[in-house]
């Protein structure tokens, strides 16, 4: 998911379009009770999801994930049809398209999976506490599901129609940057007037206020490959060349390299080597997270890095060679979407809460693959409020979910009204 905890530093948070009243419409009382009535439903949703472990790896949980939102789809009377992932583990993307009688078409989106490994429930298990309702991936992005289908039953329940077309994209691979699904995304999205997009948005202990998000960095991986020479690791070490050495100088060497190069941000994450003690590796592999706000800035790090460690060495006659993976672009939602987000602000207040415009996070979000053409007005974050994603004690908070339900239903059906 989009990583929000930069986010709300403070530095950040004098950066946030801040909330200033404004004419707003009366508040429609008939949704907010519908609203109101549809949130034990909505919790057990929460709980039914929850209860299925659906990492990214995990096909099994991904599978059920998918049975799940398509009868859910469908008996909100949409058509629906799976994709195949492009690449990874090979799980299905589920669309469902319902046809209207209006004159715009808006897609919605959440995914599926979470980054918690097969097992997590029987430690992190689904919990209420007051406010809260704790378990692996509810905010990050179940919540997000449970927004979009339940806001669909309140229109539905509504008998309101007044769209072309709406389309609901559930996607199986988020966490692992939508290696598989992001293409699709995009394609979809530009056959769109708007994509909401419903990653969640930060609880209270976090932020003053709820917020929308108008940009997120890009997400990519670079690799780093040490190839060496194996050899006895007791009666021949030095015959060897230790690719397990050199890697660890390398690392050390680039971790800052990127601070040269505008608009990337570098973090050296995962690191592996050697197979048995007494041995010398001669192979080693290193994974950075890169993030981006510049187009080109990934390539650029690219190039800095293969020149340091081609003339920087400290295992002679060892080979390093570095690679980028494709991932993310930067999501920048320009103009269309901060008027979406202004009028998400007037539904909120009718409301009388408030609701903050992020402009920009070192996160990454599916709204990038949605936006990469800017064809479509994308905005994000209208998923629940919560805090924890990809840690322990993840969690939502039960006052957002009405107000929540509430401005996805009138955001619909204002869009339809211009």
């Amino acid at each position: 998911m989009l990583k929000l905890s930069a986010l709300f530093s403070s530095a950040l948070l004098t950066a946030v379009f801040s909330w200033t009243p404004i004419a707003h419409a009366a508040t429609d009382m008939a949704l907010k009770t519908a609203a109101e009535n549809a949130q034990t439903e909505f919790i057990e949703s929460l709980r039914q999801m929850v209860m299925i472990e659906s990492g990214s790896g995990d096909l099994k949980g991904l599978a059920q994930m998918a049975n799940w939102v398509e009868s859910r789809l469908k008996a909100l009377g949409f058509a629906t049809e799976r994709h195949k992932t492009t690449a990874g583990a090979g799980a299905d993307i589920v669309v469902g398209k319902l046809q209207g009688t209006g004159q715009k078409k808006y897609m919605l989106q959440a995914h599926m999976d979470t980054v918690y490994q097969t097992g997590i429930l029987s430690t992190q298990g689904y919990k209420v506490d007051g406010n809260r309702i704790y378990g692996p991936g509810i905010a990050d992005d179940k919540g997000g599901i449970a927004v979009i289908l339940h806001s669909l039953n309140l229109l539905k329940e509504r008998g309101w129609k007044d769209y072309a077309q709406i389309t609901v994209l559930f996607n199986p691979d988020e966490e692992v940057g939508s290696i598989g699904s992001g293409e699709l995304i995009s394609q979809l999205a530009d056959q769109h007037d708007v994509v909401l997009s419903c990653e969640p948005t930060a609880a209270k202990a976090v932020a003053k206020n709820e917020a929308v998000l108008l940009g997120a960095s890009g997400a990519t991986r670079i690799d780093m490959q040490v190839t060496g020479r194996t050899s006895h690791a007791g009666a021949a070490p030095d015959s060897g060349r230790n690719a397990l050495v050199e890697l660890s100088h390398q690392i050390v060497q680039t971790r800052d390299a990127y601070k040269s190069i505008p608009g990337v941000q570098l973090n050296w994450t995962v690191s592996q080597a050697g197979t048995v003690r007494n041995q010398i590796p001669d192979k080693a592999l290193a994974s950075a997270d890169v993030r981006t706000s510049l187009p080109g800035a990934a390539e650029k790090l690219q190039a800095t890095l293969q020149n340091m460690v081609n003339t920087q060495k400290l295992i002679p006659e060892t080979e390093t060679r570095i690679t980028l993976l494709g991932g993310r672009p930067p999501y920048q939602g320009g103009a269309k979407a901060k008027a979406l987000a202004e009028k998400a602000q007037a539904i909120y207040q009718e409301l009388d809460r408030k609701l903050d415009i992020i402009p920009m996070t070192g996160g990454a979000t599916d709204a990038a693959f949605a936006a990469r053409s800017d064809k479509a007005a994308v905005i994000e974050s209208f998923g629940l409020a919560g805090w924890g994603y990809h840690a322990k004690d993840e969690y939502i908070e039960v006052d957002s979910i009405v107000p929540r339900l509430y401005l996805m239903s009138r955001m619909l059906m204002e869009l339809s009204k211009n």
